[in-house]
């Protein structure tokens, strides 16, 4: 819908009410009152309604520029309005790592863009520090996070992720179908999958008493089934991790289990840019609390 002063614009452009009131699609009464409301707001007759055409009266050149310069502003924020709303041209950034970035990421996007094609991604991939810190300077609008690093940030708990033991074929341990003890680990050389400050693996056995001979501590999820299947220790890695890469090891429960709850994280849900927010609810609605599966 256009503004008054656009309209104002129009009629004087066209030189006509009848012709701006069918251009725009308006009954001439309408365009009348809204000529009508803008000299009335400014103290001064603007348009020349005498001649044949109608023109700016001499106020009225005065305030033409100005004018012209509101109604293409109005214009404008109308667009972004629309574009904005749309999701067209905008990006939601987002910090995530390795199980979220294979498993859970890529159906819940290619969902959400069915609905809005033209928003984009940018995606850092980190450990837990770095994506808490990339949420407070500002450097991404969401964050995955386990729930126990979050601190002071808002979260939205998401499923829980299960970690599971990860051994050579051939290891002594993996004759057993059973779940494996925390303490059978003991004096194993370990390859403990860096986390950042906080690991969820030594925060465990932290609390069962027992402790881990870390031999390696690698970054990436992948390295260290690589490092498993090359006899160089064991390992406990994350479900969603070793789906489909399972070859060449073998897997166990553990007892007691350990888990990671993972949860969205962010700075401020009422300040979050406006894509962003719509792809937090999006994401809410589409997770289930169970096994970080999508529904």
């Amino acid at each position: 819908m256009l503004s008054k002063y656009a309209i104002i614009c129009a009629v004087v452009e066209k030189g006509s009410f009848s012709r701006a009131a069918q251009e725009l699609g308006y009954a001439q009464s309408s365009v009348s009152q809204a000529v009508k409301a803008v000299e009335d707001e400014l103290s001064c007759t603007l348009i020349d309604r005498k001649r044949q055409a109608i023109t700016w009266t001499e106020d009225g050149k005065a305030y033409a520029p100005y004018l012209h310069a509101v109604a293409s502003a109005e214009t404008d924020l109308e667009r972004k309005h629309k574009e904005m709303t749309g999701l067209e041209n905008q990006t939601i950034r987002i910090g995530t790592f390795t199980s979220v970035s294979r498993d859970t990421l890529p159906p819940l996007i290619r969902d959400f863009r069915e609905n809005y094609p033209g928003v984009r991604f940018s995606l850092l991939q980190g450990e837990y520090d770095n994506i808490k810190e990339w949420l407070h300077e500002g450097s991404i609008d969401l964050g995955f996070i386990a729930e126990a690093v979050s601190g002071d940030l808002m979260t939205d708990f998401l499923y829980e992720d299960e970690m599971l033991l990860v051994l050579p074929e051939d290891h002594p341990l993996a004759v057993s179908q059973c779940a494996v003890s925390l303490s059978a680990l003991t004096g194993e050389p370990f390859i403990l999958l860096d986390e950042g400050r906080y690991s969820t693996v030594l925060e465990a056995f932290r609390k069962a008493g027992v402790e881990l001979n870390v031999t390696y501590k690698v970054y990436d999820d992948y390295s260290v089934l690589s490092m498993v299947r090359s006899h160089l220790g064991v390992s406990i890695l994350f479900r969603n991790v070793l789906r489909g890469f399972g070859q060449g090891v073998v897997v166990r429960e553990l007892t007691p289990p350990i888990h990671r709850r993972v949860a969205l994280a962010y700075r401020d849900a009422e300040t979050l840019p406006y894509a962003a927010g719509r792809f937090r609810n999006f994401i809410r609605k589409k997770l289930t609390n169970q096994e970080g599966e999508i529904v």
